[in-house]
């Protein structure tokens, strides 16, 4: 144990004395951790001051439950502090037991060779850059090595109880759903596919986006009305748009289009991850290739989302016509598929598809590009109480490196949405994409490649946000692990 190792380790005598100073120092330890956590003093911990002390840890505050549990022994919902002991020497153990599996040297000490060795043992291959960012995870000294009291005190308050959840919690990373683009799901290994975790994931990602859009919608419409109209409605800005689409339709009109919005989530999910899973085996040439590098993440990434947006595109469009429809145009979806197919053909339901399509390779790899290189910075720069670098760090980053995304590709979501948008009409030639680029050009200038972002920009936080909180809420509803 650090200290507490080399005294194990000495004669038979000296280890009663140095046990009874460890027992000493023991339990002085749980009775400062102890206090901290009973805020109110009156002896007992009751769950909200173990989420609040988790949640101080930079821990998350969902293992509460797990500890309480676990450790209340007479069922009263609070912890005494026996029982509170008794849990901590109990966990101790574990930790012990899988530190010592994990020392494979047996110097006292866990390195970047040694976690890499258990990642492989266990069917998943990363890099020593990617060990390394686990190993400074924990690593309080700075000296790229985790000794017993490090990692002690790194999993005290996570309630695990073998290697492979440990593993499990280090390789595990959120799917975000911000708005329009997915985020491609991490790696899994062939034990969480059997077990159905993947599909649980996917499950939770999609219901996280379609509450994060139904939240957002107003938003949306609006872009999409500044988007379309954006050189006939000089005067129009954010406010009076809203005010205008609730005179014409009233308040339920903001949410046009946002049905099937949120219909085409979950099959997107799906196609996106399976595609994912497929262009990775090409890649690697093995279904169980562990993390991807980089640039191989950024190409299967956007084939994968090139592929998705091949299958729904349809359903872009349908979005699209019924978020700019006025009262009583459409009475639903499929009506408006049928008018659709009946005046324009089915060549229609992929207009504005050479757009979207190269939209999606600046979006996907500044987004990523953004999102992994703050994220790792982070964890670099930092030293945190876990493994993740927290809510609020990912949210930012998050926040970040959608922002570049959307700037990078939001004039070809633009001409995307225009082309969508064009309906037959007599004398009104349909525009290519060069044509609608030089249209708005001329029209409106250079800014006017950007109409509409501004409420874009606006979602962003809060649709990162109920998305993260919807995503935790659904992954505990069905008992996906952190």
């Amino acid at each position: 144990m650090g200290k507490d190792q080399d005294q194990e380790q000495r004669g038979p005598r000296s280890n009663l004395v140095s046990g009874a100073t460890l027992e000493r120092d023991r339990e002085r330890r749980y009775a400062e951790l102890f206090r901290e956590l009973d805020l109110n003093q009156d002896g007992r911990v009751d769950i909200n001051e173990l989420r609040t002390g988790l949640s101080a840890r930079g821990l998350h505050r969902g293992e509460a439950e797990e500890i309480v549990l676990e450790s209340d022994q007479n069922h009263d919902g609070l912890l005494d502090f026996q029982e509170f002991s008794q849990y901590l020497l109990a966990h101790e153990k574990r930790l012990w037991l899988m530190f010592h599996s994990l020392d494979r040297n047996h110097d006292g000490r866990i390195d970047v060779g040694e976690i890499k060795h258990l990642l492989h043992k266990l069917g998943i291959k990363v890099t020593t850059e990617q060990a390394s960012r686990i190993l400074q995870s924990m690593d309080r000294d700075g000296t790229m090595t985790i000794d017993w009291i490090e990692w002690r005190d790194h999993f005290l308050f996570n309630p695990f109880h073998n290697m492979e959840e440990i593993v499990h919690y280090w390789k595990h990373s959120h799917m975000f759903d911000i708005g329009e683009h997915l985020t491609v799901p991490d790696e899994f290994s062939e034990k969480e596919r059997r077990s159905g975790l993947v599909w649980r994931q996917l499950v939770a990602g999609a219901m996280a986006g379609a509450v994060s859009r139904t939240g957002t919608a107003p938003l949306d419409r609006i872009k999409v009305f500044l988007q379309v109209h954006g050189m006939s409605s000089r005067g129009v800005n954010l406010w009076s748009g809203l005010r205008g689409m609730v005179r014409e339709g009233g308040v339920a009109s903001l949410w046009r289009g946002n049905g099937i919005n949120v219909l085409k989530i979950a099959p997107e999910s799906a196609i996106k991850f399976m595609a994912y899973e497929q262009i990775k085996y090409r890649i690697r040439g093995s279904k169980e290739g562990g993390s991807l590098r980089v640039q191989e993440r950024f190409l299967a990434g956007s084939l994968a989302g090139a592929t998705a947006q091949t299958i729904i595109y349809p359903m872009e469009v349908l979005k699209t016509r019924l978020t700019l429809r006025t009262t009583g145009q459409y009475s639903g979806m499929c009506d408006c598929a049928r008018q659709i197919l009946r005046t324009e053909g089915v060549r229609v339901f992929y207009r504005g598809y050479l757009p979207n399509t190269l939209g999606i390779i600046p979006y996907a790899g500044i987004d990523l590009a953004v999102y992994e290189t703050l994220k790792n910075a982070w964890l670099q720069r930092f030293c945190v109480d876990s493994a993740d670098p927290g809510v609020l760090v990912l949210l930012g980053c998050g926040t970040v490196s959608s922002t570049c995304g959307q700037l990078a590709s939001y004039p070809l979501a633009l001409i995307r949405t225009r082309m969508q948008a064009q309906a037959n009409s007599d004398g009104e030639p349909k525009l290519s994409m060069l044509g609608q680029f030089r249209h708005i050009v001329s029209q409106d200038g250079v800014l006017g490649l950007y109409r509409g972002i501004t409420p874009n920009f606006l979602k962003v936080i809060p649709a990162v946000s109920i998305s993260y909180v919807v995503y935790e809420h659904m992954k505990k509803l069905l008992g996906v692990g952190h």
